[in-house]
């Protein structure tokens, strides 16, 4: 990622309006069974935030199995704020918004893309990363684009945006609960790409396999972090904590230690 991007990334959290739904297509909790989060996790003393664990550089185990990540840091940093402990709980990535959408977490973190059809069904901090969904090929492949993918099939991981995109564009796909899986589907020609977080393709494909990341984005899009219907007050405190953690430059530092410049 370059300067810049950091740039426009610092920028968007400190100028975008929070982003919250209106209705729900889905059966929800009662968005009035979550009024007062924000005094309930700190009756409880705690913050349980629901996260993927697979998905470097957002949330992953490091060589000690211990869970780190940047969504990991900046939830541990808002606890702090909030003067309440984070609990994180790991499960795939669908199971994360579907249990954010019924309310059995307090937050989800783990690079979740604000969409239309989601804020129907969850509430939004202000946007912290701008993202883009890559396309993954091997060495050598005749795709060189979005459109040499019509008639291919690409891998992704279940429930994310790369899936929804895919099929949107009428692409067919292979999902997979995690993104090593996905990538592995490619590397032993199952599949003739793969979709995925333009950070976690760079992370992957540094690993070797010989593989290369195509320059036409599938999508561009916000991550934010996620809740369920009637959280406005917790939404409310946690971009207050995000604000003050980029105004420091304790987010800042965790971009840096997380994220490489190029």
């Amino acid at each position: 990622m370059k300067k810049s991007y950091l740039s426009v990334l610092m920028a968007t959290v400190l100028t975008v309006s929070m982003l919250t739904g209106c209705g729900s297509k889905n059966e929800n909790v009662s968005a009035d069974a979550n009024a007062d989060a924000l005094a309930r996790i700190q009756q409880k003393g705690k913050i349980t935030v629901a996260m993927e664990g697979t998905w470097a550089p957002w949330t992953y185990h490091d060589e000690n199995d211990k869970l780190v990540g940047f969504d990991v840091e900046v939830a541990q940093q808002i606890a702090d704020k909030l003067g309440v402990e984070a609990e994180f709980v790991q499960m795939d990535f669908d199971s994360v918004l579907i249990g954010i959408q019924a309310a059995k977490y307090d937050c989800a973190m783990s690079g979740i893309t604000v969409t239309p059809d989601r804020e129907k069904n969850m509430l939004f901090t202000d946007p912290y990363y701008n993202a883009a969904q890559v396309i993954v090929v091997a060495e050598g492949s005749p795709i060189t684009g979005k459109a040499d993918l019509a008639g291919k099939v690409a891998s992704v991981q279940t429930g994310t945006t790369a899936e929804s995109g895919c099929q949107d564009e009428g692409i067919e796909v292979q999902a997979f609960a995690a993104n090593a899986d996905a990538k592995a589907a490619l590397t032993t020609g199952k599949v003739d790409a793969w979709v995925v977080d333009n950070l976690t393709a760079m992370q992957m494909v540094e690993e070797g396999d010989g593989l290369v990341i195509l320059e036409e984005k599938m999508t561009e899009e916000p991550y934010a972090f996620a809740f369920a219907m009637g959280s406005e007050d917790l939404v409310a405190a946690i971009n207050e904590a995000l604000a003050e953690l980029i105004a420091d430059g304790t987010v800042q530092s965790i971009i840096d230690k997380y994220i490489k410049a190029d």
